[in-house]
């Protein structure tokens, strides 16, 4: 089982190694090969509206907690919402993707993830528009 913010459901989507540091971006790489490996859509997440493991080398965290706890809170509330995630849920990774196949289109992004530094490049809505087209 992986622990996981609900914003970083769609950062494991559109994940493309970059990150806030080495050792940040090596960590959120094994998290999301593991993923999208071969048993990756059975892989467990259970949902914290704390520290996870994609948080554990962040630069930015502080305890259990981040030192932009205000804008990291309101992506997950907003993510929390449009994924229907609940703090203690636990889902299966090919859950979690079905979850944002029926529920986040192409184009949310901008709305959904707005204060994001990634958003710009564009690397989380191309993994959106793919998994839309995917599974279409």
């Amino acid at each position: 089982m992986i622990r996981f913010r609900p914003h970083h459901f769609l950062c494991a989507l559109g994940f493309q190694g970059k990150g806030y540091s080495d050792s940040f971006t090596a960590n959120m790489a094994k998290i999301v090969n593991r993923l999208r490996g071969p048993d990756g859509g059975d892989v467990v997440l259970h949902v914290t509206h704390q520290a996870d493991a994609i948080c554990a080398p962040c630069p930015h965290k502080r305890g259990l907690g981040c030192a932009k706890s205000a804008k990291i809170t309101a992506l997950d509330k907003r993510h929390a919402a449009a994924l229907r995630l609940a703090d203690g849920d636990c889902l299966t990774w090919d859950d979690a993707q079905a979850r944002i196949r029926a529920h986040v289109a192409p184009g949310d992004l901008q709305t959904l993830c707005a204060g994001c530094a990634w958003l710009e490049l564009g690397l989380c809505e191309a993994a959106l528009s793919r998994l839309h087209i995917n599974n279409a």
